[in-house]
């Protein structure tokens, strides 16, 4: 064998190592499409849903068994059986609710989410489940007759943090906008003078109404019906059409009604006539 050809072997192997390496680290450095949530939630065999847990009617603890009950748990048990999912309850403080789903702490959140343009550049939501409108709380002995926002203006007004009340109140000129993190502490508020009003979904005043002792009561409603969903992250087409399938095949066997005739005595998955 030639001189030569013993020195350049050696030398053509090693450059075609390295590169061999570099292609193989770039290989590994490519970016792997993550699965279907769909398929991930097949293969886990649950659900992981996302809810307040201080939202009666829709998500709170039963005082008896201290286990969560309500519209939204029944429809989050509803939907995972028709995924052939068991579903599995994260209990979340509404303010950081929308940022632990971004963060994969859980899979969705069936808590009243309003789907908002907003909301909507960041996650993926189901098909709506509930319509209502916004509505305001005042004090049985309250004089004044805020029959809109407007009429607040120079008043204190008290809505949930982070919620689609908040965004509408502080949209609204010279409101003293106050924000908490849950609805009993923002009623509270209101039954002792703390703040002039409540602003806060009209399905849950019917609910605090009837099963509330506090000196309350529903004022006007204000704004337009708002359309709930499920949020989830984007990039699952495959969960987001069996989502919908569940939901649609629930409305249409009336299953999804009875749910709502349970806690609210009308149907409040579809939007009012």
């Amino acid at each position: 064998m030639p001189k030569y050809a013993k020195d350049v072997q050696p030398a053509f192997r090693r450059r075609a190592l390295t590169l061999a390496a570099v292609l193989l680290a770039a290989g590994l450095a490519l970016p792997v499409k993550a699965a279907d949530l769909l398929a991930t939630a097949k293969a886990r065999g649950t659900l992981r849903i996302a809810m307040e847990g201080t939202y009666p009617p829709f998500n709170f603890k039963d005082p008896k068994t201290g286990q969560l009950t309500g519209y939204d748990v029944d429809v989050a048990r509803l939907l995972a059986a028709r995924l052939g999912l068991k579903p599995e309850f994260v209990s979340t403080e509404w303010a950081a609710i929308l940022a632990g789903l971004g963060a994969n702490r859980y899979d969705v959140i069936i808590s009243q989410v309003g789907i908002t343009p907003k909301r909507l550049e960041a996650f993926d939501f189901s098909a709506p489940y509930t319509y209502s409108s916004p509505q305001l709380i005042v004090r049985k002995d309250e004089r004044a007759h805020y029959a809109s926002l407007a009429d607040l203006k120079g008043k204190k007004l008290g809505v949930g943090q982070g919620s689609v009340f908040e965004q509408q109140a502080k949209a609204a000129t010279g409101i003293d906008v106050k924000s908490y993190p849950a609805a009993p502490e923002n009623l509270q508020d209101l039954a002792v003078g703390r703040i002039d009003a409540a602003l806060n979904d009209s399905l849950m005043v019917a609910y605090l109404l009837s099963n509330s002792r506090l000196p309350i009561k529903a004022g006007a409603r204000v704004g337009n019906i708002e359309r709930m969903g499920i949020p989830f992250q984007k990039g699952n087409p495959q969960f987001k059409a069996a989502l919908d399938k569940a939901l649609a095949e629930a409305g249409a066997d009336g299953s999804l009604k009875q749910v709502s005739l349970k806690w609210f005595g009308t149907d409040v998955s579809r939007p009012a006539p």
